[in-house]
């Protein structure tokens, strides 16, 4: 609708009210002048719009389906709410080593919106311009950002079957299984994504949807964290491959040594919280850093440490069962914290709480398998059945291979 007109609908109220002297007593004259012109200016511009049969169908439809969206918007407002409320409490229970039961979730499914649809205006409308979307940088801005920055080029493998037999001696080192590492490969890429295969960049896809990369998909902030928490390690075991090579390939392997204590040095060069990781992760510095997940020395240990730390996680708050694959991606994809929640319940009440409590509303609404596979137990059994299906892939078989 242009804007005039919905500046006069909107004005029509007040100028009601204006003249109602008027036509209750019949007393205009009582009115200044300068307010009746500015009425009779305000009514004929209004009411020589000509509203059409159409239009005025639309608005009618329009007062509809807003007072719907009101009413659903204060109904899902108070669930989830309820929802923050019950989160804070369970935090709070668990700092406190108390026992988390069934009533510290809400057992009831958030309300959906069933309403009437928004409906087309017929009138040309003025939309408010959008910013330009911001491209998603892919693999050759990430080589062009570490060659720019560090004169780096990570070390690609000369087959898909070396990286992921270097995946598979470092992840099997440092304590995962073959059934973790190839179920959550097969969940995340498929069962068929290369080491280099990027979110949106697969199974024929055009355009990057994200900077999710490689077989557990990580983010240019996953890269930024496992550098800044983990980097030692990964110092640590690259001077050991340093310390057995010689030859031509050693002077190559300095280089790369040294432009991983400097990434590690810039990643840890701020506090270790992921929106700190996530500026850097979306600037080309980050990008650089990204880059290390294409090297075959330092990208099997990226993927690695992207699981392991939630398997660490959870030992270290005492949960010491073996994860399955399907628990130990609620935790890759929700996050350690919300994924233990998941994990640390038993079955009985995984069959009873809602996934709705492990989301914000936003995220929740925007995720179809969360809100179709209602329930915790519900989410893992199609984690799962994902995981069987995939790992029959060639992709899914060329890795548990490797191990």
């Amino acid at each position: 609708m242009h804007r005039s007109i919905r500046k006069s609908l909107a004005l029509v109220p007040l100028a009601l009210v204006m003249i109602s002297p008027a036509a209750r007593g019949g007393e205009a004259g009582t009115l200044p002048t300068a307010v009746r012109n500015a009425n009779a200016q305000l009514l004929s511009q209004f009411f020589a719009q000509g509203a059409s049969p159409a239009v005025l169908e639309y608005r009618r439809k329009l007062a509809e389906y807003q007072a719907a969206r009101a009413a659903f918007d204060a109904e899902a407002g108070a669930y989830w709410s309820q929802i923050s409320e019950k989160r804070k409490t369970r935090n709070a229970k668990r700092r406190n080593g108390q026992q988390i039961t069934l009533d510290d979730y809400v057992l009831e499914h958030p309300p959906l919106y069933a309403g009437p649809k928004r409906p087309v205006n017929p009138e040309p409308e003025e939309t408010p311009e959008r910013p330009p979307r911001k491209p998603i940088p892919v693999v050759a801005d990430f080589l062009r950002a570490a060659q720019e920055l560090y004169q780096f080029t990570p070390q690609r493998p000369s087959s898909e079957v070396e990286f992921k037999r270097a995946y598979a001696r470092y992840a099997l080192a440092s304590g995962l299984t073959r059934e973790q590492a190839v179920r959550v490969y097969s969940f995340e890429t498929g069962g068929t994504g290369s080491y280099d295969v990027q979110a949106g960049i697969e199974h024929g896809g055009k355009r990057a949807i994200s900077t999710a990369m490689g077989y557990n998909q990580l983010l240019t902030t996953n890269s930024v964290e496992l550098l800044a928490e983990q980097g030692h390690e990964l110092i640590r075991a690259l001077s050991d491959k340093l310390a057995r090579t010689s030859g031509p390939a050693r002077h190559a392997l300095e280089h790369k040594l040294t432009v991983l204590k400097k990434m590690v040095a810039h990643a840890k060069s701020v506090p270790d919280t992921w929106s700190e990781h996530e500026k850097i992760g979306n600037t080309p510095q980050g990008w650089a850093m990204h880059a290390m997940v294409l090297d075959v020395d330092v990208g099997p240990m990226l993927q690695t440490h992207k699981l392991l730390t939630s398997v660490l996680f959870a030992r270290a708050k005492g949960y010491t069962r073996p994860l399955s694959a399907a628990e130990l991606e609620m935790m890759n994809l929700t996050g350690d914290g919300t994924g233990l929640d998941m994990v640390t319940m038993p079955q009985a009440m995984r069959e009873k709480v809602p996934t709705s409590n492990f989301f914000q509303r936003g995220g929740y609404e925007r995720n179809p398998v969360a809100i179709r596979h209602n329930t915790v137990a519900k989410l893992l059994a199609v984690t799962d059945e994902r995981m069987d299906s995939n790992s029959s892939k060639a992709g899914a078989r060329e890795l548990a291979g490797a191990f």
